[in-house]
């Protein structure tokens, strides 16, 4: 009796110090992915970090401060899968033992990788719950990050729309500007804060975000305002990163004021820094804001040579976008300085390269700038096989010869259109109404292409085949009874069932925690709120609509900014062409006709 409680004590004791040594063993992987990952190696701190879980621990706060390392490299890797993963354990834990420090983390950095996978309403909720606990806590610093979260989801919320090309800053849906004002609000709110915590970094980071949101808005003297701030911190800290976006966004701001001058110089000291940073595409997209800006200017021959220089870099980084938007402006000033040989070069050129990349409003615009080109220089031009002929238009004289083209208004004096919040011009020329009404059916064709149609053989009779043709187009997509398969029911039954058991496989339980070695958790086990289920569901969800294919988006290359003004420069170059164009004479009348 005695050898045998011997023996049981030695099993503890080999077990104790078993279970010592891989708490050990945890906790030093661990650490040292912590290392990895503040060296900037995250790929190689997530190695030891999923070895530390492997191994497993008892201790739930290293558990959980694993899970959030973790989840924070995935994040930074781009892999958002696998941070919504550990992010969503974290926060399992952190709720099953009562632990509301750990939860509001954990919901913040849910409600991060949220924002960035566009589940843009649940990362609300998520950064809401960070809100909520980080003010019954009274943990000042974390209501700042949980403000700033918010300002961040709805920032990303109205710029996902009001970035698409769509809509000039300003002219924005009320569902987005909704979203954008709540951004600015909740920006000032956490402004405030950082201030009384004298947190300057935070209040850098703050007012260029504020910046930004208030050009959407189309609020650019209370942008500059912002922006100025966040230079001014910037240039405290030497952070040359941060200071040059300041000057490029300054830039764009004067431009959409109207002061081109002003937005010149900024361009220009964002160029000096990303030269400075080495940073090629920032290079590229520096010279093509001075292209652009000089082009509102009236001088061409500097915005030629900004364009050339963006275009050389483009064709150094292998950038087809941005060689094509290069061309595309050189091809436009070129046209400003009656130098249609060269306009037409780089024209052709901006429509081979979105037709290689695929870039169909680019292509749109090239046809309308190339049909332009014809109708100043009297040509016929065929784009599919790059060949011109002339087309012998008579003149007043009516003596067959072809009329020279030649620079009818002084460039110097025409006035460019000023796209300013207080004055707009808005009749639109016929080369504007072209290409968007191009654009709006092309639009509309690119939605139907993407349709599915459900079609049974040898199910129609030939009247009912002449009748389908009657109804409008829509009405052909809905479906009849004759269409469906009396297994139906059956087979959308298994359907549901098979795409709930998939949900089910992803939901993260209790007692399967990975790296848990405990057969039941200690704490509060707390009850979850129906609400904040609900939205853990849907955040498994949306696991699911991160596999599925996005529909195609507007082309977009490294060395061409976000903020590009596209449509003043295009709008501006219509006027343009229109004063350049070439118009038939009008039919002698005689006296009788009337």
């Amino acid at each position: 009796m005695e050898e045998s409680n011997v023996l049981i004590n030695m099993r503890e004791d080999r077990s104790f110090h078993v279970r010592y040594r891989m708490e050990a063993s945890c906790l030093e992987l661990a650490l040292e992915g912590e290392r990895l990952c503040k060296a900037g190696d995250c790929r190689a701190g997530v190695s030891f970090f999923e070895a530390a879980v492997q191994v497993g621990t008892e201790d739930l706060k290293t558990l959980s401060a694993i899970y959030s390392q973790l989840g924070n490299a995935y994040f930074y890797l781009h892999e958002y899968a696998k941070a919504l993963e550990y992010h969503h354990h974290d926060l399992t834990l952190a709720r099953t033992i009562g632990d509301l420090l750990g939860e509001a983390k954990a919901s913040g950095n849910l409600g991060n990788t949220l924002k960035v996978l566009g589940n843009f309403e649940e990362a609300i909720v998520c950064c809401q719950r960070h809100l909520d606990i980080s003010r019954e806590l009274n943990d000042k610093v974390g209501e700042a990050r949980a403000l700033y979260n918010l300002g961040n989801v709805y920032h990303s919320k109205g710029k996902s729309v009001a970035c698409t090309g769509t809509h000039e800053p300003g002219e924005l849906p009320d569902d987005v500007k909704n979203a954008l004002e709540k951004a600015a609000n909740y920006y000032e709110e956490n402004l405030t804060l950082v201030t009384e915590l004298g947190d300057r970094a935070a209040q850098g980071r703050a007012f260029g975000n504020l910046g930004n949101t208030h050009y959407l808005l189309g609020n650019f003297r209370s942008a500059v305002l912002a922006h100025e701030q966040r230079l001014l911190i910037a240039k405290e800290f030497g952070d040359t990163s941060a200071e040059r976006r300041a000057y490029s966004n300054l830039g764009n701001a004067y431009i959409f004021l109207g002061e081109f001058e002003t937005a010149s110089e900024y361009y220009k000291r964002t160029l000096q820094l990303a030269r400075q940073l080495k940073d090629r595409a920032v290079e590229a997209q520096a010279c093509y804001s001075l292209g652009n800006t000089y082009t509102l200017l009236q001088d061409y021959e500097k915005a030629i040579d900004y364009h050339l220089k963006h275009l050389v870099i483009a064709k150094e980084l292998n950038d087809k976008v941005g060689e094509g938007r290069a061309c595309w402006s050189l091809g436009n000033a070129y046209t400003a300085l009656g130098n249609h040989d060269q306009a037409m070069h780089f024209a052709e050129r901006h429509l081979d390269i979105s037709r290689e990349v695929g870039d169909r409003s680019g292509e749109l615009t090239a046809r309308l700038n190339l049909s332009d080109l014809q109708m100043v220089l009297g040509l016929s031009y065929s784009t599919n096989n790059s060949m011109m002929s002339e087309n012998h238009v008579a003149d007043n004289s009516l003596n067959g010869a072809r009329p020279r083209v030649g620079r009818r208004h002084s460039m110097e004096n025409m006035e460019l259109m000023k796209l300013t919040p207080e004055k707009k011009n808005h009749q639109e020329t016929v080369a504007d109404e072209g290409f968007f009404d191009l654009l709006s059916r092309f639009q509309s064709n690119r939605m139907d292409d993407q349709r599915c149609f459900f079609q049974e053989k040898n199910r129609f009779s030939a009247a009912a085949v002449a009748a389908s043709s009657s109804p409008p187009k829509t009405m052909r997509k809905s479906f009849s009874v004759s269409v469906v398969s009396p297994h139906t029911d059956e087979f959308l039954d298994l359907l549901a069932s098979s795409q709930s058991r998939r949900l089910d496989d992803q939901r993260a339980s209790c007692s399967a925690l990975p790296g848990l070695r405990l057969g039941r958790l200690p704490g509060g086990n707390r009850d979850l709120d129906d609400d904040f289920f609900d939205i853990l569901i849907k955040c498994q969800g949306s696991r699911l609509d991160d596999q599925r294919c996005a529909p195609p988006s507007a082309a977009k290359g490294p060395t061409v900014p976000d903020e590009d003004f596209f449509s003043l420069i295009l709008r501006s170059q219509a006027k343009r062409m229109d004063e350049q164009r070439v118009h038939l004479p009008a039919a002698i009348k005689g006296p009788s006709s009337s």
